[in-house]
């Protein structure tokens, strides 16, 4: 793998000290920026965008041509996996993600099968021409959703604010939710094994809705599928080991186990106090996050002062890496994501010289 020109968040990630806090954003590529909605609007839908490995790389370029982020991360969506199982995604403006079959009842959930990466060849060609134009400037982030996020959405058939069909099933028919959960697992590990070996820099595991679940729930349907995809990854002797952040939304009250998941770093909404969470489990793993991303539809002063009340909380000791609580808003101005990255940048190596004397 070759050197880095700027590899802050992987010694971040790894827990090693950094000059300064190293900051990216979850939808750093989106639609708050006008480049975007350009290159959307010629893309001709969100589909086409995100099969389509030179327009992919183009938006997931975008935000690092405005702004000295430290990492890019790969534009798709979590959902690509379930599409490759043959349930047809699209996107309806304003309506989200909608998928033309199901995964509700018993037959189609003892039908499902691990997809043939091969079909998802339009992300690992787009990993590959993403890296080809960073020519070694900044680290490339990969990611999938948790098998359980995938599962909400399969079961659904779309979005939803509570998913409650899918935590019915979690009681009513617990082997059934175990059977999607499971083919996910594999599915996810596959997925993520073949962007590392395409060529990302570090992965993450976005378990947007584990925090659905009853403690005992998530365990079994959430954390333990994960806990598997990071073992599968980690003894793929073929392929480079690359760093791995988790992140629960809504995942709080369970940060000793994510600590314990085999992830290099563990992500934090902005529901948890992440001066208590670095005192909690910063000294296994690193921790992200977490300001909330409502904080960015403020002013330039508000911002500044918000970030430097995280980087305090956080501390100099090394692991923080600073993120949002979760996605940018479409409505943030991109001057505020400017004001945030420069805040984030001053303030933590204006610590950092502070506390080596410097």
């Amino acid at each position: 793998m070759s050197v880095l020109r700027n590899d802050t968040l992987l010694r971040a990630l790894r827990r090693e000290p950094t000059p300064y806090t190293p900051i990216w954003l979850m939808r750093q590529a989106g639609r708050y920026l006008p480049e975007y909605n350009t290159t959307r609007s010629r893309a001709g839908s969100f589909m086409a965008l995100a099969t389509t490995p030179s327009l992919a790389a183009e938006v997931t370029l975008q935000p690092l041509a405005r702004y000295p982020l430290d990492a890019a991360i790969l534009f798709s969506d979590i959902l690509t996996i379930p599409d490759a199982m043959g349930l047809g995604l699209s996107f309806a403006e304003g309506e989200g993600p909608r998928f033309a079959r199901t995964t509700a009842d018993e037959t189609s959930i003892r039908a499902l099968a691990v997809p043939d990466m091969a079909k998802l060849r339009y992300v690992f060609d787009a990993v590959i021409e993403i890296q080809r134009a960073l020519a070694h400037a900044v680290p490339l982030i990969g990611f999938a959703g948790s098998p359980f996020t995938l599962a909400c959405y399969m079961i659904e058939g779309g979005g939803s604010t509570d998913f409650a069909t899918v935590r019915r099933m979690a009681y009513a028919r617990p082997d059934l939710l175990q059977h999607i959960v499971d083919v996910n697992t594999e599915a996810v590990a596959a997925y993520l094994g073949e962007q590392i070996t395409a060529g990302v820099d570090a992965v993450m595991i976005f378990d947007t809705w584990g925090g659905l679940l009853a403690t005992d729930q998530w365990r079994r349907f959430s954390l333990a599928p994960m806990r598997s995809v990071l073992e599968q990854l980690s003894g793929a002797t073929a392929r480079a080991r690359v760093p791995a952040i988790i992140f629960t939304k809504g995942g709080g009250a369970w940060l000793d186990d994510l600590a314990q998941s085999g992830a290099d770093c563990v992500g934090v909404d902005w529901t948890v106090d992440i001066g208590a969470a670095r005192h909690q489990i910063g000294g296994r793993v690193a921790v992200q996050g977490n300001l909330d991303p409502v904080a960015l539809l403020t002013d330039p002063e508000t911002i500044a002062n918000a970030a430097h009340a995280i980087i305090r909380a956080a501390g100099s000791s090394p692991g923080h890496v600073f993120n949002l609580g979760h996605g940018i808003v479409p409505l943030t101005p991109p001057e505020n994501v400017a004001a945030l990255v420069g805040a984030v940048h001053g303030h933590s190596n204006a610590l950092s010289r502070q506390t080596s004397g410097v």
